[in-house]
């Protein structure tokens, strides 16, 4: 008897610092003997490169090339001669401050940095008088070389040397569910980079051509800006939002990158260059 004892001292001993410590070494006296599990490793916090957890290196990449657009415009009010009447604008409670020009603001991109090529929305700069582009603390004026407003889009070119170009990549080849950034100036805060997928590719139901949906968040002043793969290509050029509350909604339509082509080849009469498809 007193050997048995002798042999079930350390397996008791051991029960009964477990049952001190919460019970947590009960199941270990199950075989006297048995191995103790092995303890759990943390894993490292920089096991995956930071880099593949942030937009920051393809954002700073590509946002050097995106600019800013102030369009100096006529009052919708100085169009109309009634109005320039200062007996009819008392009349009609319309103040002469009305006549003044102004200035809206939107977006754009360098397509190609040796020939100053800027392109944005035809509607961003309709009617300009002045048109002046942003670019980092400079600021320079723009000409017009032309438009097209079946298609929203436009075309700028500016004098201004230490130029970076983004390239438009094929949207033939965009899927839905690809990640994609959205650069520009919503409500003229500043450059802003917002970042989604895109949502669905569709056409309109009146005809025209096909457009890019995206939930990437776009606002009034992204107008013009591009729609950035992870490649760094631009798929798409955001031109509006169906906003029915006012405000965003995860739903902004860019024109396709494969269509800005045409336009941009067609204005200025030269071909832009193709990188390989994926």
């Amino acid at each position: 008897m007193a050997r048995r004892t002798a042999g079930l001292g350390p397996v008791l001993a051991l029960a009964l610092t477990g049952s001190f410590a919460g019970g947590a070494a009960v199941n270990l006296i199950a075989k006297e003997g048995a191995p103790a599990p092995a303890v759990a490793q943390p894993i490292p916090v920089d096991s995956m490169p930071l880099n593949r957890l942030s937009l920051a290196p393809l954002v700073e990449r590509v946002a050097p090339a995106v600019v800013n657009i102030a369009v100096l415009q006529s009052s919708p009010y100085a169009q109309n001669p009634l109005l320039r009447d200062p007996y009819y604008r008392y009349f009609l409670g319309v103040p002469d401050e009305a006549l003044a020009p102004r200035i809206s603001a939107g977006s754009g991109f360098v397509v190609d940095a040796s020939r100053g090529l800027v392109v944005t929305n035809h509607h961003v700069v309709a009617n300009a008088r002045a048109i002046a582009v942003g670019i980092g603390d400079r600021q320079v004026e723009a000409e017009l070389l032309g438009s097209d407003p079946r298609t929203d889009i436009a075309v700028l070119r500016i004098s201004a040397r230490g130029l970076k170009s983004l390239p438009l990549g094929e949207s033939a080849q965009t899927k839905v569910g690809d990640y994609v950034v959205a650069i520009g100036n919503p409500f003229e805060v500043g450059q802003t980079v917002t970042a989604g997928i895109v949502s669905a590719l569709r056409s309109p139901s009146g005809g025209g051509p096909r457009y890019v949906q995206t939930d990437a968040p776009i606002n009034p002043g992204n107008s013009g800006g591009p729609l950035i793969n992870m490649r760094g290509e631009v798929i798409g050029v955001n031109s509006a939002i169906v906003a029915p509350g006012g405000g965003n909604v995860g739903i902004g339509l860019a024109v396709p990158s494969d269509v800005a082509r045409r336009v941009v080849e067609r204005i200025t009469g030269a071909k832009l260059p193709r990188r390989n498809a994926r």
